[in-house]
């Protein structure tokens, strides 16, 4: 594994989709094909590789996203095998951001589920092309014809097959190729090279099926269409390099079919990989750097990780190479580093190396750098693109057990914010007690469990809370003069701020109109300072205000007492005062839910949702079962999978993701304190 590999042979790119869908066991396979294991794990018996964290065995699910490097055909391939779950999102936002490519797993029975649609975004937003393999397709009710057209109408993408299933005596044996017309059959249990029969003819959906395909590619090479037209056979290889062409452009996303846990479709998938997906050369320059070892030292470090060993940072290397004791430069710190030790990783074995080269991703162990900073070279610095961070929209306070855990909790909980930004800290105003804000129960509950059994730090914790927020509802316009005279210099500030509703998702707007020089640049920071975190700090009991804007009209100044400081408490209480006179409404998260139960219970989920104070949006089928889709406030959904079960009696289940925030109704609002 130590050997160095051409870049345009590296390919980067993460398994993502819905819980439950197959991601850690196709993973899996591809570990035993590419020989990096000689034994396949199993999730249902923990132990797969890359669900290596007792937690994740425990529970049967993926918590932390897992990195893994093995070679396929002369090419390496860097994979990272991501949570399906929506409370562990920022590990699929972090891993998308550093990935050339990615590979969609899909539940043949029962398809595009909520959390495809939402990794399906995060894709789209970081322009990261897509293969799509429909998986389980030997289970019963699997219909991978559905799955396609569900590509297309729910994901909004142009699928494209390029396998499809082959079932003898309705059980699944195979694929069909499409691109060189030929059967790929599997026999018995275990891994085995498949048997590839040429195909002389094609059934009549076959036959649709291919000419999809040979219309994609003629579209892509007038040479193909030509070939076409005059009624010639077109050669495979100039099929495929027509169809990577579309992949990497995001015109298509080709689909393949298989089951991972029959050891169906796997090499096809790994075939499609390293043949349609970019590699680092194919996405360009990152903030003007090639993708080149020569280049300038451009890398991210995406993630990190805490262990009995210290802090393991996961680096992806843009341009130039990372190599063990150079200096770097961590550019947004502004501080000089020198590199220790470097490793490639597989789940959480470490394998040593001397250098990581552009389009290589590894880790650099006992380094301290936060999650998102860029590592450049000190004589050509530059600052690549954070990684974006969800919101929590629930929160949960903790008290340490013992004084012993007392003193141990703050470097606990340091820790694991910094390696996952989507837990927050925070601190009740009134009480003074210590919240955890997280993306949901799952991960807080996940959270705390990490406390005990990582950092061996008992806490007892509290309800969980809703993330409230609040914003204003009308435009005021408010004078503050801050004076203070107690003996020593002076204070004195005096603004005059327009504070009223903003842009939906826009934060806190802070626009300066002061003209003529009446405040210098510096009380102008020091008003936006006091702004933002009186902002922060909130009005009604702690809830952010966002979504406003505040503009600063005049000022005047005392020619001795006037002083930054001075202007931010101005700026604090100035705000603060001209909110209470807008008046505050309070904003809560809003969750789309959706129910998956046997149609005769339909009633009852609808009408336990509407007494939640939810709305219905649609109804769907799906075989024998419907599909409710909903949108429920997050403080009725608490305690909703105990409900379901009773109302469905134990039949049905959900997802529950962050939709946005709406306003509490009045009635309600009220009982909040607004």
């Amino acid at each position: 594994m130590s050997r160095r590999t051409d870049i345009e042979r590296i390919r980067n790119l993460g398994i993502i989709a819905h819980v439950d869908a197959g991601k850690t066991t196709l993973t899996e396979r591809v570990l035993l094909y590419t020989g990096r294991i000689h034994t396949a794990g199993e999730v249902h018996d923990g132990t797969a590789h890359t669900d290596s964290h007792e937690l994740e065995q425990r529970r049967g699910i993926t918590i932390l996203a897992a990195a893994v490097t093995c070679d396929w055909r002369d090419h390496r391939i860097h994979l990272i095998d991501t949570p399906g779950h929506v409370d562990f999102t920022i590990e699929v936002e972090r891993s998308l951001r550093v990935l050339d490519g990615a590979v969609v797993v899909l539940d043949g029975v029962a398809g595009v589920e909520p959390q495809t649609e939402t990794v399906w975004r995060q894709a789209d937003h970081h322009r990261v092309p897509r293969l799509v393999f429909v998986n389980k397709l030997d289970r019963t009710g699997a219909d991978f014809d559905r799955c396609v057209r569900e590509i297309a109408t729910r994901l909004g993408a142009r699928p494209v097959p390029v396998t499809v299933p082959l079932y003898e005596d309705g059980a699944l044996v195979g694929v069909i190729d499409l691109v060189e017309r030929r059967a790929l059959r599997w026999t018995g249990e275990g891994p085995q090279a498949p048997v590839s029969t040429p195909l002389t003819s094609l059934s009549d959906n076959l036959q649709v099926a291919r000419e999809l395909v040979l219309e994609v590619c003629a579209d892509e090479d007038p040479a193909i269409l030509a070939a076409i037209v005059d009624g010639h056979d077109v050669d495979g290889a100039a099929l495929w390099r027509a169809l990577r062409r579309a992949t990497v452009a995001g015109r298509i996303v080709p689909v393949l079919a298989g089951s991972a846990y029959k050891y169906r479709g796997v090499e096809p998938l790994l075939d499609a990989v390293v043949t349609l997906l970019p590699s680092p050369v194919d996405r360009g320059e990152i903030a003007g750097r090639a993708p080149a070892a020569n280049a300038p030292l451009a890398a991210l470090a995406f993630k990190v990780v805490y262990d009995d060993h210290g802090q393991l940072t996961f680096v992806r290397v843009y341009s130039g190479a990372l190599e063990k004791g150079m200096t770097v430069l961590a550019a947004r710190g502004g501080r000089k580093l020198r590199i220790g030790r470097l490793v490639q990783l597989m789940a959480d074995e470490r394998t040593e190396v001397d250098r990581l080269e552009a389009g290589e991703i590894g880790a650099i162990i006992g380094m301290p750098l936060a999650s998102g900073e860029t590592v450049c070279a000190p004589e050509a610095p530059v600052v690549l693109e954070a990684i974006r961070t969800p919101d929590p929209v629930v929160r949960v306070a903790l008290e340490a057990k013992t004084a012993s855990d007392r003193e141990k909790l703050g470097v606990a909980l340091g820790r694991m914010v910094g390696a996952d930004p989507s837990l927050r800290l925070e601190t009740n105003a009134d009480t003074g007690q210590t919240l955890l804000a997280g993306m949901g129960q799952l991960h807080l509950e996940i959270a705390v469990e990490r406390l005990a059994t990582e950092h061996r730090v008992q806490v007892v914790t509290g309800k969980p809370l809703v993330a409230y927020r609040a914003t204003l509802r009308r435009a005021v316009r408010r004078e503050y003069r801050h004076v203070k005279q107690s003996g020593g210099p002076g204070q004195f500030a005096h603004v005059v701020l327009e504070v009223g509703p903003g842009e939906r998702g826009t934060g806190v707007v802070f626009e300066d109109r002061i003209r003529g020089g009446a405040l210098s640049r510096e009380f102008i920071r020091g008003v936006e300072a006091g702004v933002r975190a009186a902002a922060s700090d909130g009005v009604v009991d702690g809830y952010p205000i966002v979504d406003v804007r505040v503009v600063l009209l005049d000022g005047t100044t005392h020619v001795n007492d006037s002083s930054e400081m001075a202007f931010q408490i101005a700026g604090r209480q100035g705000f603060r005062a001209a909110a209470s006179d807008a008046g505050i409404a309070v904003l809560e998260p809003i969750m789309h839910l959706e129910v998956t139960c046997p149609e005769a219970e339909v009633g009852a989920v609808v009408g336990d949702i509407g007494r939640r104070g939810g709305l219905v949006l649609g109804l769907d089928a799906r075989g024998d079962e419907r599909i409710v889709k909903a949108e429920v406030p997050l403080a009725e959904s608490f305690g909703y999978a105990g409900a379901l079960g009773g109302l469905t009696h134990g039949r049905g289940r959900f997802t529950l993701e962050p939709a946005r925030y709406e306003r509490v109704p009045d009635a309600r609002a009220r009982a909040l304190g607004a």
